[in-house]
């Protein structure tokens, strides 16, 4: 059954949240996708997040209050001019054309329906999932969640004002390969990888630096994609999460539940798992390319003890940092899909309850 189809009541631990939850994302969903400088703004999905791991009114409506102020979170840019069917790729990448492209993408949706907006828009997206360091897939994949029209409307143009492509793969070049773990792992046999220098902090600005070094662009292209490539992903990604606790990791984990959001919506959902991989192996150097636990170990980690789910999300629920509600949020949703429990192992920690 689609998230969709279920009531209130299926879908958060306090039904009294849906309307003003409602309420809350439609008004914050005004704001920009971004807060400077050029950083994700995580509020319309993270209180979605929350709410479905227990947070009720009051809690969301403090925490938007919160986020809204520390982050200074703008209003889009004045719009420019509109834009068309054809017009809209030349804006692509530029975040000052934001406010235009949210309305385009909204007379699209209004015309189309959300599902079929994303469906015919993808094929041109989705080289660009490193769109704010994938934020912007982020936000179409709760929007989807949500079945919010509007809500994709603003993901679709948010991901089109941040979009970042690496150019594109030569016709050449042979898919050869079928472990996304080995083929990330095997970049650290490569010296150029260890010097690695972006100009800032900025996630979106490392995987643009990557871009320009030939070493990697060569990587690019080889993984052999079929329906099976988010679930050989997955379980890369949590490894790598389990073994670093990195804040770049911890978005490789999301980001296979973001895709597993979007993917009934789109007609090539394993060439969008491709482009995110390679933005995940892009970031891999910027955690210095450590090796993956064992899987013996990984195994001895699913077998820790654990608090109580509510626990987990409670603790997730009283934190104010957006990864948080993030991470234990799609960790709690993967292990329901997988059955995997060191998911819930990885969200524990996250939140400060196992070491």
């Amino acid at each position: 059954m689609s998230s969709a189809a279920l009531s209130p009541e299926r879908l958060y631990a306090d039904a009294a949240v849906a309307e003003p939850l409602k309420a809350l994302i439609a008004k914050v969903g005004q704001r920009s996708g971004e807060f400077p400088v050029c950083l994700a703004n995580h509020l319309p999905m993270v209180l979605e997040a929350m709410a479905r791991l227990g947070a009720g009114p009051e809690r969301l409506e403090a925490y938007a209050g919160i986020y809204t102020a520390s982050h200074s979170v703008p209003f889009p840019p004045a719009p420019v001019a509109p834009l068309d069917a054809e017009s809209w790729r030349f804006a692509l990448g530029r975040r000052e054309r934001e406010a235009d492209l949210r309305r385009f993408f909204e007379g699209l949706v209004a015309e189309l329906g959300g599902a079929e907006a994303v469906r015919q828009t993808m094929p041109v997206l989705a080289p660009g999932v490193a769109a704010s360091a994938t934020h912007g897939l982020m936000r179409l994949a709760y929007a989807v969640l949500r079945a919010d029209d509007r809500e994709i409307a603003a993901a679709l143009g948010y991901w089109a004002a941040t979009y970042l492509c690496y150019e594109d793969v030569p016709a050449s070049r042979i898919a050869d390969l079928d472990d996304p773990l080995a083929h990330l792992l095997s970049m650290r046999d490569e010296p150029s990888f260890y010097g690695v220098e972006a100009p800032t902090h900025l996630l979106w600005k490392w995987i643009e630096a990557m871009g320009h070094m030939q070493e990697f662009r060569d990587r690019l292209g080889r993984m052999r994609v079929g329906p099976d490539f988010l679930d050989r992903i997955r379980p890369a990604a949590l490894a790598l999460y389990a073994g670093t606790m990195s804040f770049e990791a911890l978005h490789a984990v999301t980001g296979c539940h973001w895709l597993r959001l979007v993917s009934p919506v789109i007609d090539a959902p394993q060439t969008l798992a491709r482009h995110f991989w390679e933005v995940v192996m892009a970031l891999y150097t910027k955690i210095g390319m450590p090796p993956v636990p064992a899987p013996e170990l990984l195994d001895e980690w699913r077998s820790l003890p654990l608090p109580d789910d509510r626990a987990i999300a409670a603790a997730a629920v009283a934190s104010d940092d957006e990864h948080d509600h993030s991470l234990v949020f799609s960790a709690f949703e993967e292990f329901r899909y997988t059955g995997d429990r060191l998911y819930k192992v990885v969200a524990a920690r996250r939140v400060g309850l196992i070491a």
